[in-house]
């Protein structure tokens, strides 16, 4: 078995030293008989260098033995799954505050049929890494004795950057079908790579895939958008199948390649258009965006539904935005986002061709306010969304997108000091307008609320005299 070199030592060593709380909780073990591990992701990610954030524990201990443990030292203590012998407890506060999750020693046992393990606990740590989901996942460091495992090899499966199983990859996803998708993950968040015999399991199972439940699921597949390089991974669940089964309208773009060139291969495209807004984010200071990843993933699904053969060897896809934002919906629907989040991206999906009718012809102030309008709330995410969709190789025709939509933003930002655009509002509001024309409230108001919207995008803020000028004139040509 490969041993920890002085470097790899210290730095695993660091995670525990960093933390003084750790050395308390692993002298309450050891007075009690028991030892504690600190095991999978933090062990991964302090010897490849990355920082550690959560303090995972494995122990021969038994749920209650933990929390009866953890709870004289810590903060708060509470159950994360006690039925999967998970306590979780926090120490300190603040800047300071420490979440420690330790976990029971597991032998998990599942029904093929079933969405959820049967759990068991195990006696051995030799066992518990051994149900673990890769080799990289799958060393740990006792800090009780020091002792460190490694008893399938995954150190020098880090080295190498390669995803393996501990066990045959058909039996680890067959435990857990989840697992198929965090290589996916890994592949994109570590630059890992599946070996080929993860790669052919993947392939062969991935029907299993529809066991797992739809929130678990989403959950991964955010992870994976969420990290800074999501195309690798993308790729991967393409290319094993197991993209048709959670994500069928993106591998049917995969599909959609024209051997005879006669338009440009869209699922490549897809995949550009979501490392280019991840650019795009990072160079506009935002955080990574789960909305406007998912949009620019989705943004011309689409497309394989409106195909058309036009004249000249042509192809067209009319409509592909509104057909896009249909689907987005209810994909996104199947696999649990929130209302908001699906609303978001069916929205950008929706919008996100409007602005090349500004490309090829000059808009009014009135067209540029109904676009913000329009675009509420998403306005900087379709921003970024537009720009990146801009794949071409032609540079004469990426400069002129580009500097149109840049002429674009700063009409936008030029109308904004001028007329408060992002409170796109009438200059009368309901009471005012039923004072105006005498009403009691009703479906009258809320047209006459629609007419002055109308003015008010058409020609500015009119003011109110202005506003009800109109309105009385408007009222009494009905």
């Amino acid at each position: 078995m490969p041993s920890l070199s002085p470097d790899q030592r210290r730095a695993v060593e660091s995670v525990v030293t960093a933390t003084p709380i750790v050395r308390a909780i692993a002298d309450a073990f050891a007075a009690a008989g028991h030892d504690l591990h600190l095991v999978g992701g933090p062990v991964r990610d302090a010897l490849m260098g990355r920082d550690v954030h959560d303090l995972d524990f494995t122990t021969d201990a038994r749920p209650e033995a933990i929390e009866a443990l953890l709870k004289p030292l810590a903060r708060a203590t509470w159950d994360i799954g006690r039925a999967f012998g998970t306590i979780g407890s926090v120490f300190g506060s603040g800047e300071a505050e420490v979440v420690v999750e330790v976990t029971t020693y597991r032998a998990d046992s599942y029904d093929p049929a079933s969405r959820k393990p049967t759990v068991e606990f195990g006696d051995t740590l030799a066992g518990d890494l051994g149900r673990r989901d890769f080799t990289v996942n799958a060393m740990a460091l006792s800090v009780v004795t020091g002792a460190f495992a490694d008893p399938h090899g995954g150190l020098g499966d880090l080295a190498e950057l390669v995803l393996r199983t501990p066990s045959a990859p058909e039996v680890s996803f067959g435990d857990d079908p989840l697992r198929m998708m965090r290589a996916a993950r890994f592949a994109s968040q570590l630059g890992f790579w599946p070996a080929p015999e993860v790669v052919t399991a993947m392939t062969g199972m991935a029907e299993r895939i529809d066991i797992v439940s739809a929130e678990r699921v989403r959950d991964e597949l955010s992870r994976l958008l969420l990290s800074d390089a999501p195309r690798p991974g993308l790729d991967l669940l393409v290319r094993t199948g197991l993209a048709e089964r959670v994500l069928p309208e993106v591998a049917a773009l995969e599909r959609e390649v024209d051997e005879h060139n006669r338009h440009k291969d869209i699922y490549q495209h897809t995949l550009t258009v979501v490392e280019q807004s991840i650019e795009l984010e990072k160079a506009r200071g935002h955080a990574p965006d789960l909305v406007g990843r998912l949009a620019a993933l989705l943004h011309d699904i689409g497309k394989p539904a409106t195909k058309r053969f036009e004249g000249g060897g042509k192809v067209s896809f009319h409509h592909h935005d509104v057909v896009g934002a249909k689907l987005t919906k209810n994909r996104l629907t199947a696999l649990r986002f929130s209302a908001d989040e699906v609303k978001a991206v069916a929205r950008l999906v929706e919008l996100h061709l409007r602005f090349h009718g500004y490309a090829d012809a000059d808009w009014t102030d009135s067209a540029v306010r109904r676009y913000v309008r329009d675009a509420g709330d998403q306005l900087e995410r379709l921003h970024i969304l537009t720009r990146a969709d801009c794949t071409t190789r032609n540079t004469r025709k990426a400069n002129r997108l580009r500097t149109a939509y840049e002429q674009l933003e700063w009409r936008i930002d030029a109308l904004a000091e001028q007329e408060e655009l992002d409170a796109l509002r009438p200059d009368l509001d309901g009471t005012q307008i039923m004072e105006v024309l005498g009403i009691r409230p009703g479906p009258e108001v809320g047209q006459a609320y629609r007419f002055l919207l109308d003015q008010r995008l058409e020609h500015g803020p009119l003011g109110e005299d202005r506003a009800r000028e109109a309105l009385l004139a408007w009222w009494g040509s009905r």
